[in-house]
Parts: structure tokens; C-alpha cells; sequence
């Protein structure tokens, strides 16, 4: 798996997205100057994922190369997912092929392949080891990983508190549970909360104001599938094909389990992932984000591995032969579409940025030099940029001044309690810092030239075609 994942990502690390950069230049800065933030010499917080840019810090720290260190840490999670589904898998009394079949599976997914670097591959490996210790009855590992989960994505608590709830006899050694985890995540989200001035990433409000402006049009979490499917629809069906299978092995599990077969309550924790995954998606409808394609990880991770689970575990010959044969298949049409245009490909297989990282990264170089040392304004995409051009690119993700804004509009879109847990969470924000001073803007255009424009770019992507970007003085 060491080997496999290492070549894979070999293959696959020149399309890293843009939002995976602004997480490898948390890690580089932290890494290098001891700064939390998207700029080098200014602190920030709108990094999602805490452990995954802690993580990826004191590997870069090690390596010297942040890249690199993603490539590693995406190897090392590979590793510890397909441990965890081997011990599950004796535990539930699988067949000892089902680690390679869901691991392989979950591996060539064309969304999780567009999400390495981000969390999702930390997240996967954490929510198979929390299902371990939840088998095992090991509460206090339990508590751990749940506690490291919520430091992954906060949102992935729900399904902490999903499968621990399912267990039988749950509250048994409970207090041990809550113990392990406020151990992990009291730590940080007190230094967060005191320190950098919320508990919660600054992405909370980003994101949600995103929606409610709605920023992506129409389209928003609960109806992203469709955007997706009207402009890359292979890799749609490929990517959210495991959904659609684990209702219906949901249907087949149920009716057995209901008659008391043995085999399927052994499954009783494959089915608690993916009901805590249901539950994932259904709350990010009701905020209305929009669909970063990142976003359906989870609930693909846990969709994925309760479909290899109820096949590699039917006691008939047959189904289990027709859904092995299926998930093959369902793997073989990944690898298949993944290479299909040529490697190394341009783009990742999902993708909502404007260009490619390579050029982000060439049109990054060219604005360093050009600014020398003077402030430029984003045109929404700010990863890749930052990462190149060694300069300050400034837009929300990466100067705190652009916050108070942000937070009192949502506090006035919000309701009541909405609205108190919004002042707790920045009660020790510093209101008082000023968004720093523009004087270059980076503008993209679908129409005639801005004037006195200093330099000039084309960039073309699958979502939104040809555009023009130009740099501009700040006005």
C-alpha cells in the first residue's frame, strides 16, 4: 500500500487544487516562521483542518518541501486506513481481501483523488480507526481518535457521536470516551479560541456567507451533484456511483439483519458510518454551502466502505460474487477515466478552479516579481498564488482585517442563537485590526481589457471555459 500510494501520488501531485495550496502554506509558514497564517508575515485563521496542517507542518519542517510532505502524509494515511479496515475486518469476520477491495476503491474514487492534500484522506483513516476502537471497546482510544477527528474537520464530530451511540450498552465507560477526546481537542480549540481569536475557523463564516450570497449561482451543496454531472458527467457517476450502491445494500443489510443473520449485525458498525454519513450530508444541505466537491468526501468515504463491507460479508456465493464483480469494475472505470486523457493530466478529475495549479503557480512567479513587495488583491483564488509568488495576495483567507465585516453580516443574516454562538466563538477576536492596504489587483475578465493593465494572462478551465486575467493597479 506504502508503495502503490507512493507512485500514485507521483502520478497525480502536479493538479493538487488550489485550496489544498492554501493548506500547504499554512504548513510551510508554520513550518519555517512559526506563523499561523496564509501569509508568511501575518497571522490568520482559515485553515479548516488544524491536524492536517499541524501534521503537515512538522513534516515539512523535516523535508524542507511542503509538497513533498503532503505526498508523505498521503502515504502514511493510506497505510494506517488499510491497518484499521484489516483489524475490522477480523473483527466482523470478512473475507482478508476486503482491505485491498475498499481500500482500492476508496483510493481511484475520482472525487478523492481531487481532494489529496486536503483532509479527507486524514479523515478517512481517522473514522476507520474510530470504528476499530468503537469494536474493540477500547473507550479511551475511542475518545482519542474522535478528539483528533474534530481537529481534522469539526464537523466530523457527528459521526464520533453517531457511532458511538449505536454501540450496545454506549454509556459504559462513557466518561473514559469524553476524557480521551476533550484530552485531543480542549487543547487546541482553547489556544484557537483565546489566541487566534475563534474556536472555530474563519471558514465557517467564509463559507456560509458564501451560500448565502449565493456565490455559486444556483447551485449549493444540496444540488452540487447536477452541476458536476452537466460538465464532467463520466466522473460524476464514477465518484457518486458508491452512494446509489449503499442504499441499496442498506435495504439488503436491514431486511437480514432485521431476521437476525448472524453475519449482518457483525456489519453493525459499517452501517453506523454510513447512517453518520447520511446525517453529514443532510447538514450541509440545511447550511446551504456551496459544493465544493471536497465537501462530499466524507460521506463517500463512509458510503464506499459499507458497500465492500455487506459484499465481501454476504453469505451467498453469488451476491457476494456479483458485488465484488461490480466494485472491480466500479475500480477499473476510475483508473480507466483517471488515464483516459493521458497522464500527467492537466486538471484534477473534479475540479471548480479557474486554471490549472501549474499555471497558478507561473502566473504566482510573475506577480511576485512585478509586485516587489506591494499588496495584491485576489480574484477569488488564492492557494496556488500565494504559494508562488512569495508576496502578500490578500483577500479574507489571508488578511483578518476583511473579517469584522464578514462577521457582522452573517451575524445579521443569522437568528437568535445562531447569532449568540457567533459572539462566543469570536469573543476574543480582535476587532480592531484594519484590512491591510491594496495597491495591485488581479481582475479576470470575460470581456474587454481593464486599462492600464500591467500584465496579462489566458486561463481556461472545465467549469467556466476561457477567461482573461489581468494586473491592475488598485483603485
Amino acid at each position: 500500500m506504502a508503495a502503490a500510494s507512493a507512485l500514485f501520488f507521483v502520478v497525480a501531485h502536479g493538479q493538487l487544487i488550489d485550496d489544498t495550496y492554501i493548506t500547504l502554506s499554512y504548513a510551510r509558514n508554520l513550518a519555517f516562521h512559526g506563523n499561523w497564517g496564509l501569509l508568511a508575515d501575518s497571522t490568520s485563521n482559515t485553515a479548516t483542518s488544524p491536524l492536517n496542517v499541524l501534521s503537515l507542518a512538522a513534516l515539512t519542517f523535516m523535508l524542507r518541501d511542503a509538497v513533498l510532505a503532503a505526498g508523505v502524509l498521503y502515504v502514511a494515511c493510506q497505510v494506517l486506513l488499510v491497518l484499521a479496515l484489516r483489524r475490522m475486518g477480523v473483527a466482523a469476520g470478512l473475507p482478508r481481501w476486503f482491505p485491498c477491495l475498499a481500500t482500492a476503491a476508496l483510493t481511484v474514487n475520482p472525487l478523492l483523488v481531487s481532494s489529496i492534500g486536503m483532509e479527507v484522506e486524514l479523515g478517512a483513516a481517522g473514522l476507520a480507526w474510530l470504528l476499530v476502537f468503537s469494536v474493540e471497546r477500547r473507550p479511551f482510544a475511542f475518545g482519542l481518535v474522535a478528539g483528533a477527528l474534530t481537529l481534522v474537520r469539526v464537523d466530523l464530530v457527528l459521526f464520533a457521536v453517531v457511532i458511538f451511540l449505536v454501540r450496545r450498552r454506549f454509556w459504559a465507560d462513557g466518561l473514559r470516551t469524553v476524557q480521551g477526546a476533550a484530552l485531543i481537542a480542549v487543547p487546541w480549540f482553547a489556544f484557537s479560541w483565546v489566541v487566534l481569536g475563534a474556536a472555530v475557523p474563519d471558514t465557517l463564516v467564509i463559507k456560509t456567507l458564501q451560500g448565502a450570497r449565493q456565490a455559486w449561482g444556483k447551485w449549493e451543496f444540496g444540488n452540487g451533484v447536477g452541476l458536476y454531472w452537466l460538465n464532467m458527467p463520466g466522473q460524476t457517476v464514477l465518484a457518486f456511483l458508491c452512494v446509489g450502491l449503499a442504499a441499496l445494500a442498506g435495504v439488503r443489510w436491514l431486511a437480514l439483519a432485521l431476521r437476525g443473520n448472524a453475519a449482518s449485525r457483525r456489519l453493525l458498525p459499517f452501517a453506523a458510518l454510513a447512517l453518520a454519513g447520511a446525517g453529514h450530508s443532510l447538514a450541509y444541505v440545511q447550511l446551504k454551502v456551496p459544493p465544493y466537491h471536497w465537501y462530499y468526501g466524507p460521506g463517500i468515504v463512509a458510503a464506499t466502505l459499507f458497500v465492500c463491507a455487506v459484499v465481501a460479508g454476504s453469505a451467498n456465493r453469488i451476491e457476494r460474487a456479483a458485488g465484488t464483480a461490480v466494485v472491480v469494475a466500479l475500480v477499473g472505470a476510475s483508473v480507466v477515466g483517471y488515464a483516459g486523457d493521458g497522464l500527467p493530466r492537466d486538471f484534477a478529475p473534479f475540479t471548480s478552479n479557474y486554471t490549472t495549479s501549474a499555471q497558478y503557480a507561473e502566473i504566482g512567479r510573475e506577480v511576485g516579481r512585478l509586485a516587489a513587495g506591494r499588496t495584491v488583491a485576489s480574484a477569488d483564488e488564492i492557494g496556488v498564488l500565494a504559494y508562488a509568488c512569495d508576496c502578500a495576495i490578500i483577500d479574507v483567507f489571508s488578511d483578518r482585517g476583511r473579517m469584522p465585516e464578514a462577521i457582522d453580516e452573517l451575524e445579521t443574516r443569522a437568528g437568535r442563537l445562531s447569532r449568540g454562538l457567533l459572539r462566543v466563538n469570536f469573543a476574543f477576536f480582535d476587532y480592531t485590526v484594519r484590512p491591510r492596504k491594496l495597491d495591485l489587483a488581479l481582475q479576470r475578465v470575460w470581456g474587454p481589457p481593464p486599462r492600464d493593465y500591467l500584465a496579462h494572462w489566458t486561463i481556461s478551465a472545465p467549469l467556466y471555459g476561457r477567461a482573461e486575467l489581468y494586473l491592475v493597479n488598485a483603485q
